[in-house]
């Protein structure tokens, strides 16, 4: 259920871009963990990391949105504690509900649905938004 990374999902900023193609990658190790029968400690653990390595890209892309003074910064900031509010959640039914296959196929849709739409909308508009500086 992989969606691969693409030209059409870059901002133009070189950090930005790698940490995005990053998700992408661990959404699909995810995804391949879960199909595979990884042990729920292992899936456990990449909830773990993509919550964090969601936090630092989050961090960053943050930072780097307020050392160009963009406007629409306080709705991005919202938007990603609204992803890292889900993806707790969903960490915490697959804890609760053990290996479930469904719960890994929905955390993958949701992230993949999440990235795509986000960075193609949201994020390319920073991007936009730095060309004009």
């Amino acid at each position: 259920m992989a969606i691969l990374w693409n030209k059409n999902l870059e901002v133009g900023n070189d950090l930005i871009d790698q940490q995005h193609k990053k998700l992408f990658e661990k959404a699909d190790q995810l995804f391949e963990a879960g199909k595979s029968g990884k042990t729920k400690e292992h899936i456990m653990q990449m909830f773990d990391f993509l919550d964090d390595y969601a936090k630092t890209h989050f961090r960053d892309e943050e930072k780097y949105m307020q050392s160009i003074n963009y406007p629409e910064y306080n709705q991005q900031k919202q938007m990603h504690e609204s992803f890292i509010e889900k993806l707790a959640e969903l960490r915490s039914q697959y804890e609760k509900d053990g290996a479930n296959i469904s719960v890994i196929i929905g955390a993958n849709q949701f992230i993949l649905d999440w990235l795509v739409k986000h960075i193609s909308t949201a994020d390319k508009k920073i991007g936009q938004y730095a060309k004009t500086i």
